[in-house]
């Protein structure tokens, strides 16, 4: 799955009727809510406003509303192009102001959806890739070693902890933790070994092709 960098507009227009698009992370319905409710006040004066939304990590919240447009002319079809995207942690809101032609269930269906494409373009997108928070506990020799080679390693050292001894925790891709431990062993002589904690989602930004 992947969210977006961060979040922005867009506006398209199509004879005359003007198609603004606003993206926002949401990490749940009611921030998602709010956000359509901010939106509905900030363009009070604008005759639409659809949204979609794809939540969780796996995406399996899912809701769209054409608010007032025919139906499945509006937040259907944002809401396919998150999931043909495979964006979650998202919501999606474009007002419309109707410029006075009538666009049709096709070209409404065209311009919703185009909107919230080209708005994901402007924000860039970022993989989210598990990974397993892995801690281990070294003494103060041993220490200014062990965290030039995890970084020179390419490993993310999330948090430092200074006390009586040197914790460590980093982040490791899920597929990889066993090869960490063993390359753990061997960059410390044995004298540290993995903690497994807690598995979280590692934000990795899309590169455009």
């Amino acid at each position: 799955m992947r969210t977006i960098r961060r979040s922005g507009e867009f506006e398209l227009e199509i004879k005359r009727s003007r198609f603004l698009c606003a993206l926002s992370r949401a990490d749940s319905e009611e921030r998602a809510r709010e956000f359509v409710a901010q939106r509905r006040k900030l363009h009070h004066d604008a005759r639409h406003h659809c949204s979609a939304y794809v939540l969780d990590v796996d995406g399996r919240t899912q809701r769209s509303s054409d608010d007032g447009e025919p139906a499945g002319t509006a937040g259907v079809p944002m809401l396919e192009v998150l999931r043909h995207n495979e964006i979650t942690r998202v919501v999606a809101v474009v007002s419309r102001y109707f410029g006075g032609t009538l666009l049709g269930a096709g070209g409404l269906v065209r311009a919703y959806g185009g909107a919230v494409s080209a708005a994901l373009e402007q924000v860039g997108l970022a993989e989210l890739r598990p990974m397993r928070l892995v801690s281990t506990t070294v003494d103060y020799l041993v220490a200014g070693k062990l965290e030039n080679d995890l970084r020179s390693h390419g490993f993310s050292v999330s948090d430092v902890d200074y006390s009586e001894r040197v914790r460590f925790v980093v982040q490791v891709p899920a597929d990889d933790v066993e090869d960490f431990g063993r390359w753990l062993a061997e960059a410390t002589g044995g004298a540290a070994e993995p903690v497994l904690g807690e598995l979280v989602h590692a934000e990795v930004p899309v590169q455009r092709p």
